[in-house]
């Protein structure tokens, strides 16, 4: 983010807080987005988050959860400025531990327990298997571009993951069905001294809950379907519906949220490489990741 860019949007939304700041210290920065923590003269601090699209909205999101009882970080206020969003956020300080898989559980619960919100996206059975198709649009822009030439292996999984998904993405309406957080992981979750709140909202939808619970061992090990089968009965046993743990589209409830998280996956990682950052240094890296993830999505649909 340009820094001028940067310091009129966190002037913008320090006047709207009534505040200013005395200290900025990074505390995490990506090509599309930041974090910093702010300190004040009195010695008080907060969060200054900021984010370009498709990341811009997540204020509303965080306020939204908040009234509907999701325990979120207070915003405290926001501003957009030239299509990026900047928030001041209550500083959780430093989490007292990691959050482990009974925490993650019990949260998810409490959030899929949440009454639907009609301002969020929705990923329901016919938006969930147009994934395939989707990702095959943003191949075709690729390649209309020059770009992603050598990815014939690509189009041929998804080809066959699209005459698959018809019958795969039957029970994407079964409970849980709601609040999707989307980015769940343990990095997400902040257990702090006075309880935990969930962080990074920036592209909650309503949706198969299972997808987060797919979600929250990460991506960067194979799928493992006994693991999130040990998760599914742990969320059951801390309050989530029985039905987290049916079948549907005629494969286990763990099988079918690993695959459809991998499908997910791949969709955002190719609509990111055309749309979002669209930049061809990063198509080598961007390659190799569909690449896993499509096999992973093929193995676990049976496709």
């Amino acid at each position: 983010m340009d820094a001028n860019l940067n310091a009129e949007l966190l002037d913008n939304v320090l006047t709207a807080a009534g505040q200013s700041a005395v200290a900025r210290e990074e505390v995490r920065v990506w090509s599309m987005s930041g974090v910093e923590r702010l300190t004040f003269s009195d010695g008080a601090t907060a969060i200054f988050k900021y984010a370009k699209k498709p990341f811009d909205r997540e204020d509303q999101a965080l306020r939204l959860a908040r009234t509907l009882g999701v325990p979120v970080p207070n915003v405290r206020a926001s501003a957009v400025l030239e299509g990026w969003l900047g928030m001041l956020l209550e500083d959780l300080g430093t989490p007292i531990r990691d959050a482990d898989d009974l925490d993650g559980a019990a949260a998810a619960v409490v959030l899929h327990r949440t009454r639907k919100a009609a301002a969020l996206p929705v990923l329901d059975g016919e938006t969930l298997r147009a994934l395939p198709s989707r990702a095959l649009d943003h191949l075709d822009q690729l390649r209309k571009a020059e770009r992603w030439q050598d990815a014939d292996g690509i189009e041929a999984s998804l080809d066959r993951l699209s005459q698959a998904a018809e019958a795969r993405s039957a029970g994407a309406t079964t409970a849980p069905f709601g609040w999707v957080h989307s980015e769940f992981h343990p990095t997400s979750l902040h257990i702090g001294r006075h309880g935990w709140r969930l962080l990074d909202f920036a592209r909650a939808f309503t949706g198969p809950g299972l997808l987060d619970l797919a979600s929250w061992h990460g991506t960067l090990e194979e799928p493992d379907p006994v693991r999130l089968r040990v998760f599914l009965e742990t969320y059951v046993a801390e309050g989530g519906t029985p039905d987290a743990l049916a079948e549907r589209g005629g494969l286990t409830a763990e099988q079918w949220a690993l695959g459809w998280h991998r499908m997910w996956a791949v969709e955002w990682f190719m609509e990111q490489s055309i749309r979002w950052i669209n930049d061809p240094a990063t198509d080598a890296a961007y390659i190799k990741v569909v690449r896993r993830h499509l096999a992973d999505a093929l193995r676990l649909l049976a496709a």
